[in-house]
Formats: structure tokens, C-alpha cells, sequence
């Protein structure tokens, strides 16, 4: 049985692309045959299985830099500018084909949209560094189940965020996700790692609980950010439009962490691994 969803606003309704002519032509293409999707979602894959086991199997060989850490979670945006300057180029392409007076703008974002990823980059900053943190004095099993209540997080913030209603799927694995959680904090650190006090692993464990709570509201506020700037251009979110903000909330947070390893001394030993 699913909760009926509520009429969405006007800003939603831009978000997802205005009329029913444009969403009939997006279902005409599944999305799991669009190539560019397709890499997106094995990248993305590839980065949430073996990233944890890469910063643990660190922590484990004696490193302790978590800023360092913090950095290499979003140091890899620089990636984005081909894919950015190819879709920069075609569309002065074709601006020039249609008006020779008029030139493409550089970027797709409006200022207040910008404001709005920046802030939200600070916020995966920290996110970042709570969860590097957690990383340090936490098994890579544990980790991953509380980095995965970040879904129970969502919904409901996205529930009081974008009004989006739960379902019976919803609210059963929300359930699942927080007794999961629970049953980890009642286990009393029996599978604390050696060498990990007992303060050490109950503050990664608050941590990397934190940084879920925390991923799961930014994740809502990126949703709608996205739909007010839809709404007020009156265009659609495009794929171009998306690596843009993945950019600047790349280059935002990477600068925050490149603040907290410069505060903590941690560049002055960039030449040791550890």
C-alpha cells in the first residue's frame, strides 16, 4: 500500500522538466540505456566499495592524517572540466547557429544557485571529515552500516524538505536501517578494533552517525536548490547544469579540507605517507 503523494508545486513541476510532452520523451529512453548514466552508476559503484576499504587499510598501516583523507574525498573534480568544456563548446556552437549576436553564457548557474552549492559544500566538507574521522577507529563493516542509515535520513528529510511522502518500502527500510544502528550502539564496542580505546570508538561512532544525519539533509536542500532555480529560469535541471554544481561543491570542499590540513600542519609532512 503506498501514501498518496501530494499536487507538487510549481518548482517541483519545473524541477522535473515542465510539461507531460517533455516527461513522455524522457520514458521513451530507459535510463539504464543512456550510456552516460550507465558510467555514472558503475563510478559511483566503484567509489562507495572501494574507497572505505582504501582509507581503512591506511588507518590500519599506521596513517593518521584525517584531513588528508578528507581532501581525497573530493580532490578528483578537476575530472569534470572535459565533459564541462565539450558541453561549453557545443552549446556556443549552436548559440552561434541561431544568433550571432547573442554568446553562450560560461556557466549554467545562477548566482543564488551558486551561493546555495557553495554553502552545501562546506556542509560535504565537514560531512567529509566526520566520516574520515569515523573511519579511523571504526571496522569497515560498521562503518558502512551507519554510513547507510543516511537513507532513512533522506526520507525523512526529505519529507519535511520537499514534501515528499513516504510509502510502505520507505518506512520498512527506514525501520530496518535505525534498528541496525541500534543493535550496533547496544553491542557495547565488541567489535572494536585493536588499539582503539573505548572514547575513540564511540566518538567515530557519533561521528560517522553524524555525518549520515548530515548527507541525508544535504541531499534534500540539493534537490530543492535545483527546483527553485528551475522554476525561476523556467528551463529544466540539465546533465551540464548537475557537473556544474558537482564542481563547485568539488572545489569547495576540497578547499575546506585543504583549510583544516594547513591549520593542523598536516602539509609540512606531505613528502611521509603518514
Amino acid at each position: 500500500m503506498e501514501i498518496e503523494a501530494t499536487p507538487l508545486s510549481p518548482q517541483q513541476q519545473a524541477y522535473n522538466g515542465g510539461g507531460s510532452e517533455q516527461r513522455a520523451g524522457a520514458s521513451a529512453k530507459p535510463l539504464y540505456r543512456n550510456p552516460v548514466v550507465v558510467v555514472n552508476f558503475l563510478l559511483m559503484a566503484v567509489g562507495t566499495v572501494s574507497g572505505p576499504l582504501l582509507f581503512r587499510a591506511y588507518f590500519l598501516h599506521g596513517g593518521s592524517r584525517k584531513w588528508l583523507t578528507c581532501l581525497l574525498q573530493t580532490a578528483a573534480w578537476p575530472l569534470l572540466l572535459p565533459p564541462l568544456c565539450v558541453s561549453f563548446f557545443s552549446r556556443r556552437r549552436r548559440q552561434r547557429e541561431e544568433s550571432a549576436t547573442e554568446a553562450a553564457p560560461l556557466s549554467l548557474m545562477s548566482g543564488r544557485l551558486l551561493a546555495a552549492t557553495v554553502a552545501i559544500g562546506l556542509v560535504i566538507g565537514v560531512i567529509d571529515f566526520l566520516y574520515a574521522y569515523g573511519l579511523a577507529y571504526l571496522p569497515v563493516s560498521t562503518s558502512s552500516i551507519l554510513v547507510s542509515t543516511q537513507l532513512a535520513f533522506t526520507a525523512v528529510f526529505a519529507l519535511v524538505v520537499m514534501r515528499h511522502r513516504f510509502t510502505a518500502f520507505s518506512v520498512n527500510a527506514v525501520v530496518l536501517l535505525v534498528v541496525g544502528a541500534a543493535m550496533l550502539g547496544l553491542n557495547g564496542g565488541g567489535d572494536r578494533p585493536a588499539g582503539v580505546s573505548r572514547a575513540q570508538y564511540y566518538a567515530g561512532f557519533a561521528m560517522t552517525l553524524g555525518s549520515a544525519a548530515m548527507y541525508g539533509l544535504v541531499l534534500p536542500l540539493m534537490e530543492l536548490s535545483q527546483a527553485q532555480h528551475a522554476a525561476r529560469a523556467g528551463a529544466p535541471v540539465t546533465y551540464t547544469l548537475v557537473l556544474e554544481i558537482q564542481m563547485v561543491i568539488g572545489i569547495t570542499a576540497t578547499a575546506f579540507s585543504a583549510v583544516g590540513m594547513l591549520v593542523n600542519r598536516e602539509f609540512h609532512s606531505a613528502g611521509n605517507s603518514r
